[in-house]
Formats: structure tokens, sequence, C-alpha cells
């Protein structure tokens, strides 16, 4: 699998809804002990900033969010519900605290597990919480264009999971390849 081109700092480097619907249909690769993981991005869902009352970085930086903070390109990998890790890809201008959550994969290569939501994908891919910080930039844990990116209809709902954020929770910031079997959620 090598007709794939990593995606660089540049691109990470603009509005987190412009990443958020351009990481459709690129694949997440790691690298683990010598195999190499690969998935094809068909859900995310946006975290737009401190004003964002969805997003960790509402309440400002802590200890848990300061990787969400910058610089662009960068995984936030944070554990919930004490058991699940999730990835985030670090987007816009350092100190901006916005991300985008990687929900689901459609398998490439090397997937033994369901990726289907936040959670189930992390596992499968092996990303937890050693990976928080890690430069998406580098060989192991990247982002790549493939050189035969279909064209993609895109989809827009409410995030998952959010019903304390108010009106943020309604906001249509959940985006997914239309009719895509490995959407974690209609």
């Amino acid at each position: 699998m090598t007709n794939m081109q990593k995606l660089l700092r540049p691109f990470y480097d603009r509005a987190t809804l412009t990443v958020a619907k351009d990481l459709l249909g690129t694949y997440l690769v790691h690298d683990v002990a010598g195999e190499r993981r690969i998935g094809r991005i068909v859900e995310v869902e946006a975290y737009l900033g401190s004003h964002d009352r969805a997003s960790h970085s509402s309440k400002g930086r802590t200890a848990r969010n300061a990787v969400m903070f910058g610089p662009p390109g960068h995984a936030y990998v944070y554990l919930i519900y004490g058991m699940y890790c999730c990835m985030n890809v670090v987007t816009e201008a350092q100190d901006h605290g916005a991300a985008v959550l990687v929900r689901a994969l459609a398998p490439v290569a090397n997937i033994p597990l369901r990726t289907q939501g936040p959670g189930l994908l992390c596992k499968a891919m092996q990303i937890d919480r050693r990976l928080n910080g890690h430069d998406l930039t580098g060989d192991t844990l990247f982002i790549a264009m493939p050189a035969d990116r279909p064209a993609v209809r895109i989809a827009a709902r409410p995030r998952i999971g959010v019903a304390y954020a108010g009106e943020w929770a309604e906001k249509p910031l959940r985006f997914y390849i239309q009719d895509d079997p490995f959407v974690s959620r209609k």
C-alpha cells in the first residue's frame, strides 16, 4: 500500500470544519510491531475551539487537553468511561483548542477488529494514551491521502454523546461518507 501521500502540517493548520470534511476518505495508518494497519476514515466530528461547549477546550487549557491547543497536526488521545481511548486530530493555529474526532474507519489492511466507533477503532488500530501528542507528520502514526481517493458524498448530523452542551449538541458537526457501511451511526 504505497500509493498514498502523508498529510503535512499545512493540511491541519486550517479551519476545523474544512479539515473535518477533507479527512473523509483519507487513510489512518499505524505501524504496529512491523505490521502496517490502515483504515479509511469514514466518519468524524468537529470540535471548534473554546467557544464550542461540547469541546474539551471549552473550560480552558488543562493537563488533559493541553495537546488540543496545538500545534496542529498532532494526535489528541484521551480515555473515556475509564476504558476506551479516542483519537482526535488537532487543527488550526496554536492556542485555538480545536480538533477533529475520528469516529469510524473502513478497514483497508491488517485490521482484525471492528472500527465503527471511536473506542473500537482505537482498539483495532492499537492507539492508546501513549500516543497523546504524537506528531501525525511522523512515520509510525499518520494520515495519508490515497492516490485514488474517490469523490465522496458527505452527510452532516449532530455529534453523538454531547447532550450536556446545550445548543452546541444539535449543531451538525458530525460528518460521514453517505451510505458507507462502516459509519458508526446514521
